[in-house]
């Protein structure tokens, strides 16, 4: 319990902190797991506070917490912010991915001399994958911090982000194939698990819910009960199981159980689950950065690491920027609008720690790389808030949600103006037919 207490603390003291410096706290409470690990004074701090029969527990917690809080993401994804968009999107992930990916295989190329781990291939594609990656949770909680989750751009992102984290993850199982540490027939039932959970499991799972939600006003204004978050619950955990056993991360399990979610009718219902499931990822999402950050050693770097550092640096922001960017201005984004989507795809935070951590486990990366790779993971990530405010102001945030906001107004005012019958009502007439 004093571990657990000095976990909650801790994070929220650096997340205080690091939103002082403009930063997301999402980036002090990482930067939390990592010091109550064995970075410094060699284990000491984590060993005493955190002894071996422990952390089995606080793995759980930590599992539990980003879980719920991937849940909440798909649940809060706006899917209308997406109409037109789905160009851009694929261009902005492909772009990223694509470029992330290529040179990050030629940095492994250079890398293989002075840090040969395992099977070549892997460790060529293992590198590539481990550029490509996007910190999807990172991310999401950038774009609520800043306020932008609801913005074409922020849509953008978080849809562009899922679509390369997913193929990344695709790739990460294939390279694990080829190491001979993951099999390979349960990633070909991905795509099938996907289409059964839009079309059988969201359609049951609105009836469900909408016969569920809570009615009236004011005190007279019913809960939403237990049954439906016992089911939603249990719909993510088993989402993020079947995720796993399919070679990717839960994480996409449990964002794809809240994605499928309807919004329409379960609006107060879906406000109740939020609520809850927000007050408990407070108290667990600390203890999962805990979890990564004792698997990270920052105490091995030395000076003769600061040139490969560099040159990670370089490959990480280039690929994902500089490809973001190309494949968002093919798709007819603005260049504005294009540097913003590179920036944010340039997070990788706490996602890119866990598949760092795969790599260390299967045997592809030694412990100075894996340092160094964490090292590049940090500073990716706090370099997005200081640019985001350079390329996308609060002004232009606002005026884009004021835009965004009266264009769905008209929208719901012409869906309105239209009969049951499919013919237009009094008010307007057949000319005003769009």
């Amino acid at each position: 319990m004093a571990g657990l207490a000095l976990i909650l603390g801790l994070a929220h003291v650096l997340g205080h902190v690091a939103r002082r410096f403009g930063q997301p706290a999402v980036l002090g409470e990482i930067l939390a797991g990592i010091l109550l690990g064995p970075t410094l004074f060699h284990g000491a701090i984590s060993g005493t506070i955190f002894p071996a029969d422990v952390r089995p527990m606080l793995s759980t917690l930590g599992y539990l917490g980003v879980a719920l809080f991937m849940f909440l993401v798909g649940l809060e994804l706006d899917h209308r912010l997406l109409r037109g968009n789905k160009r851009a999107a694929f261009g902005v992930s492909v772009g990223s991915m694509v470029c992330s990916f290529g040179l990050g295989v030629l940095l492994a190329v250079w890398l293989w001399n002075e840090h040969a781990m395992g099977d070549r291939l892997g460790f060529l594609l293992f590198i590539g994958a481990a550029m490509s990656i996007t910190a999807f949770p990172v991310l999401a909680r950038i774009l609520k911090d800043r306020g932008i989750q609801h913005t074409r751009i922020g849509a953008l992102a978080m849809a562009s982000a899922a679509v390369g984290d997913v193929a990344a993850w695709l790739l990460l199982a294939a390279v694990l194939t080829i190491a001979g540490s993951q099999s390979s027939w349960q990633v070909l039932l991905v795509l099938p698990y996907s289409i059964v959970m839009v079309t059988v499991v969201r359609p049951l799972l609105g009836r469900f819910l909408v016969a569920r939600e809570p009615r009236g006003t004011g005190t007279g204004e019913r809960g939403p009960g237990a049954a439906p978050l016992a089911v939603l619950t249990v719909l993510l955990l088993v989402s993020g199981a079947l995720s796993e056993w399919f070679g990717l991360h839960f994480i996409f399990g449990a964002f794809l159980a809240g994605a499928i979610v309807p919004r329409r009718g379960t609006e107060r219902l879906r406000a109740a689950v939020t609520g809850r499931f927000e007050a408990i990822t407070w108290v667990l999402l600390p203890a999962y950065f805990t979890v990564a950050g004792l698997k990270v050693d920052l105490s091995t770097v030395d000076w003769t690491g600061v040139g490969e550092m560099g040159l990670i640096l370089l490959v990480a922001i280039g690929g994902k920027l500089g490809g973001a960017y190309l494949g968002a201005r093919l798709a007819g984004q603005p260049g504005r609008s294009s540097a913003t989507l590179g920036i944010l795809m340039n997070t990788r935070g706490l996602t890119e720690l866990i598949i760092l951590g795969v790599g260390l486990q299967a045997g592809l990366l030694d412990t100075d790389l894996y340092s160094l790779m964490v090292v590049m993971a940090l500073v990716t990530t706090a370099m997005t808030a200081p640019l985001l405010r350079w390329t996308y102001p609060s002004r232009i945030v606002d005026a884009d949600l004021r835009a965004l906001a009266e264009e769905w107004a008209r929208a719901e005012r012409d869906r309105a103006a239209v009969r049951p019958d499919g013919r237009l009502t009094s008010s307007r007439t057949e000319d005003d037919r769009p």
